[in-house]
C-alpha cells in the first residue's frame, strides 16, 4: 500500500474509474490505483471535491493535511465506520475502569522505555565518544524500568511521571548525537525550531494519523484512550499507540542526519520556524515510505493486542510479546 504526496500548491484531484488523478493546470500529471493507496498526505492547496472525499472513505483511504510551517495536521479525514460495534462498547467499559486503564498505560510505558534503552545502548556502540553520557542515561531507564516491573500498583500518574523523568534523561543524551550546526538542545514544537525537531514533529504527525486509521479499521474509536486522557480535538488512542513507535521514529531521524541524507542546507527558517525545504521534503519522504512499514505492522500489533485484551482477555494476555519489539 502507497501514500500519495501532493508536496505543492495549484493541483487538483480527480476520480479517474478506480484511480485517482493529479491535475496540474488542467493536464492529467499521474494517476494511483485506489487499491493501491493507504494514505493522501497534503502540503499544499490542494483542490478535491467532497465526492472524492467520500470515495476515499469508502474504502478507508485517510487524507491527512499538514502544517507546513508547524509540522502537524491541520485536519484529518478517516473512516471511521463499521466493523464490530461491540469493540467499541468494550473500549468504553475499559475506559470507564481505572485498574484496567493503569495496567494498560504501566506495559505501554514500559515498552516505550525498553525501546528508548535498547536505541541508546545501540548508537553508544557507533559513538564511543559519547558511551559515557548515552550509557547513563540508559540506566536511568533501566532504573524505571525496574519499578515498572515491579508487581506492586501504580497510580498512572505515577506512571506519567516516570515517563516524563526517562523523557528526560533520554533526549538529553539524544541531543548529544547530533552535530552542533543542527542547533538541536531540547525538544520543541509548534513550531519546531531546528532540523531535527522538523522531522520528529513531521515523522511523530504521520504515525499519529497511520495509528488513527489503524484503530478506525479495527473497530475502535480513535478518540478513546487509556494512557493519554481525552483532550478536545485529539485521538487519544492513536497517541497511545504511538508511544511504543516513537524510538523507531528517533533512530531513523538520526540516521537520516548520521548517514547525511538530511543535512542542514536542506532546511530554511521562516516566521520563527525550521521548515523542510522541497529538497529535504523529497527526501523525507522517499526514505519515510521505506520505514513506515515497519512502524505500522508495529502500530497493528499493539491495536491487535488490545483489541484481545477488550475482547476478555487481562492485558497482561492481549499485550504484544515484548521480545518481538525492541
Amino acid at each position: 500500500m502507497a501514500t500519495l504526496y501532493l508536496d505543492r500548491s495549484g493541483l487538483e484531484l480527480r476520480e479517474d474509474s478506480d484511480c485517482v488523478a493529479v491535475y496540474e493546470g488542467g493536464h492529467k500529471r499521474r494517476s494511483v490505483p485506489l487499491r493501491m493507496l493507504e494514505r493522501v498526505v497534503i502540503l499544499g492547496n490542494v483542490q478535491l471535491s467532497s465526492r472524492l472525499l467520500a470515495r476515499l472513505a469508502a474504502r478507508q483511504i485517510g487524507v491527512i493535511v499538514l502544517d507546513r510551517r508547524r509540522g502537524e495536521a491541520r485536519t484529518a479525514s478517516l473512516w471511521l465506520g463499521g466493523g464490530d460495534a461491540r469493540r467499541r462498547l468494550a473500549q468504553y467499559r475499559a475506559y470507564q475502569d481505572e485498574n484496567w486503564r493503569r495496567d494498560w498505560s504501566r506495559r505501554l510505558v514500559r515498552r516505550k522505555l525498553a525501546s528508548q534503552r535498547a536505541f541508546l545502548l545501540a548508537a553508544a556502540e557507533e559513538r564511543p565518544s559519547l558511551r559515557h553520557p548515552l550509557h547513563a542515561a540508559a540506566e536511568t531507564l533501566a532504573q524505571l524500568l525496574e519499578r515498572l516491573r515491579r508487581p506492586e500498583p501504580l497510580e498512572r500518574e505515577t506512571i506519567r511521571g516516570w515517563e516524563g523523568a526517562g523523557a528526560a534523561a533520554y533526549f538529553a543524551a539524544y541531543c548529544r548525537l547530533f552535530p552542533p550546526a543542527l542547533e538541536f538542545h531540547d525538544r520543541n514544537r509548534r513550531p519546531p525550531q531546528d532540523p531535527v525537531n522538523a522531522c520528529l514533529s513531521l515523522a511523530y504527525t504521520l504515525a499519529h494519523y497511520q495509528a488513527c486509521c489503524i484503530a478506525a479499521a479495527a473497530g475502535l474509536d480513535p478518540a478513546i484512550g487509556f494512557y493519554h486522557e481525552l483532550t478536545h480535538g485529539r485521538e487519544s488512542l492513536a497517541c497511545d499507540l504511538v508511544e511504543p513507535v516513537r524510538p523507531r521514529i528517533e533512530a531513523w531521524v538520526w540516521r537520516m542526519f548520521r548517514q547525511r541524507r538530511l543535512r542542514a542546507e536542506h532546511f530554511r527558517r521562516y516566521a520563527g520556524a525550521c521548515l523542510l525545504g522541497k529538497a529535504g521534503r523529497s527526501i523525507f519522504y522517499e526514505d519515510y515510505e521505506l520505514v513506515s512499514a515497519d512502524w505500522g505492522r508495529l502500530e497493528r500489533r499493539w491495536c491487535r493486542a488490545l483489541v484481545g485484551a477488550l475482547l476478555g482477555q487481562s492485558v497482561e494476555e492481549g499485550r504484544p510479546d515484548e521480545t518481538t519489539l525492541s
